[in-house]
């Protein structure tokens, strides 16, 4: 029996919302592509154990691992953003395309750690207890950092407000 069988199936399947999930979490598309190359191989080399079981869960806990590991080393930078520049949108962009813009920017303001508990919980809808798993911290923490980042987000990008209300609260 081939130890890779099924590897290829589950990149072609996967790669692609993986690949989202990197670029969320670094904000910037060599460093997503650099980063899901890691998370690859380190699947790869642990295919047999990991097929059966949850290859996606554990390249996401990669992904969150290494950027940490990256940070630490001084080997990834943050470019904080000065200012967001307010574009008005042409008239024939689709909302979508707006958000999408906005919601990136707004993205690159929070701290690494509230994007995420971010992307995690909301993007990839994993539970705040997979993604307290997937960032290897508490329950308690992966609570507070969504609450502070979604009140940072209403600061940063008061026009996200829909976007941005947790759960069971009211507009006012």
């Amino acid at each position: 029996m081939d130890p890779y069988d099924g590897f290829d199936e589950f990149v072609a399947a996967r790669s692609a919302a993986l690949s989202r999930t990197a670029f969320l979490l670094t904000g910037d598309h060599h460093l997503a592509q650099d980063l899901l190359q890691v998370a690859l191989s380190r699947v790869a080399d642990r295919w047999r154990r990991l097929r059966d079981a949850a290859p996606e869960a554990y390249a996401r806990r990669i992904m969150v691992n290494e950027l940490t590991s990256w940070r630490r080393r001084r080997r990834y930078h943050e470019r904080p953003v000065e200012a967001v520049v307010e574009e008005p949108a042409p008239e024939d962009w689709p909302s979508a395309v707006i958000r999408r813009v906005v919601i990136g920017r707004a993205l690159a303001r929070l701290t690494p750690k509230q994007r995420a508990v971010l992307v995690l919980r909301f993007y990839e809808d994993l539970s705040e207890a997979a993604t307290a798993e997937a960032l290897g911290c508490s329950l308690g923490t992966v609570k507070s950092q969504t609450h502070q980042a979604l009140s940072r987000l209403r600061v940063v990008a008061p026009e996200l407000a829909d976007f941005a209300r947790e759960p069971g609260e009211v507009r006012a």
